[in-house]
């Protein structure tokens, strides 16, 4: 099977491919990626040299990309994972938002739609979403499948009207299609413009450590290997046109999260208490519009396909900082140029 994986320089598509190529040796895997800010193709370095892996640089705004990318490697399914996705970048300027998450997502339905007419429920769609389309938790309840959507941010209401265009596409147009919501990633080759790594560099630098607001917000955190078993089993179980919750079922604070890794940063770089990273915690103005809690039943995924995930958080941030810690020369790499105007406006410092 050849399954064209959008976004695959990013984040979760790196790991993705790591773990599917792993799983699934028979699989031909294209990764479609523009290579933005946060796509590296570092991130793959492991899997270039392997005969069912190829790359493919194209933007999901040119559609004639698209359709070449669909022609060459005779496409039989799609794991679309490809999204700006930084919520600050979105206040500071939505329209890329817009241009990828919303119209990259329609063009790529539509290729799909005419490359697979002839027999489209054979060729699976899996649409990779995020709890924020839901907005808001107060300090109870929880978002499930049939939560209404009520994003706060340009970034979750660019995503909630891409889930809502492939619903369409396949109620409309029978294709085969499933969406997941996913609570926060964390764990290797995550940009750091992402809470937790960073914390880990700004931890290891000295550098201050931006807190938004009273740091009370609450998240639910899920190691990205987890979710991407769970993308495995909703692409090979997964039943057409459902949508499933993907939680890590780790709520925490957002303070609290910062200071734990704190304390074992501590212990890692044996800081003497004036060192100590709880000195460099820094509150800031809050977020516009800052969504407060977030929490994920996931009960469906797991009762229905049998997922759960395997890590608990301080099992998940020990992995996570030791992968940070033993890859320095990738965050060096990252943060250097651009990122660092981007720090300076966001953060008021280097």
């Amino acid at each position: 099977m050849v399954i064209l994986i959008t976004g695959g320089a990013g984040f979760i598509g790196s790991n993705l491919i790591h773990y599917w190529l792993e799983k699934h040796p028979d699989d031909t895997l294209v990764n479609f990626d523009a290579l933005t800010y946060a796509g590296n193709p570092a991130n793959l370095a492991g899997v270039e040299s392997n005969s069912n892996y190829h790359f493919f640089q194209g933007d999901l705004r040119k559609k004639e990309q698209l359709d070449e990318v669909f022609e060459r490697y005779s496409v039989d399914a799609v794991i679309h994972l490809a999204a700006e996705s930084h919520v600050d970048r979105s206040i500071n300027d939505p329209s890329p938002f817009i241009e990828t998450n919303i119209n990259g997502t329609f063009h790529l339905l539509e290729v799909a739609r005419k490359h697979w007419q002839d027999d489209l429920k054979s060729h699976r769609f899996v649409h990779v979403s995020t709890d924020e389309v839901y907005g808001s938790l107060g300090k109870d309840g929880i978002f499930t499948e049939e939560t209404p959507f009520a994003p706060n941010s340009p970034y979750s209401s660019s995503k909630a009207s891409s889930d809502h265009l492939v619903r369409a596409w396949h109620h409309t147009f029978g294709m085969d299609i499933l969406v997941t919501h996913c609570s926060n990633n964390y764990g290797p080759f995550q940009f750091p413009e992402k809470l937790i790594p960073l914390m880990i560099r700004n931890c290891i630098h000295q550098d201050p450590l931006p807190v938004y607001g009273d740091g009370l917000q609450i998240r639910d955190w899920l190691y990205v290997e987890d979710h991407c078993e769970a993308l495995d089993f909703v692409f090979h179980k997964g039943e057409s046109g459902e949508t499933y919750n993907i939680g890590g079922l780790n709520e925490w604070e957002n303070l609290s999260m910062v200071r734990h890794l704190c304390e074992v940063m501590d212990s890692e770089l044996r800081n003497s208490p004036e060192k100590s990273c709880l000195n460099l915690i820094r509150h800031i103005r809050d977020r516009p519009g800052h969504d407060r809690r977030y929490a994920i039943d996931a009960s469906k995924i797991c009762k229905q396909l049998g997922w759960k995930p395997r890590h608990q958080i301080r099992e998940g941030l020990e992995k996570t900082l030791r992968w940070y810690l033993d890859h320095q020369d990738w965050v060096e790499q990252v943060t250097s140029g651009a990122y660092r105007d981007y720090y300076r406006k966001h953060y008021g410092t280097d």
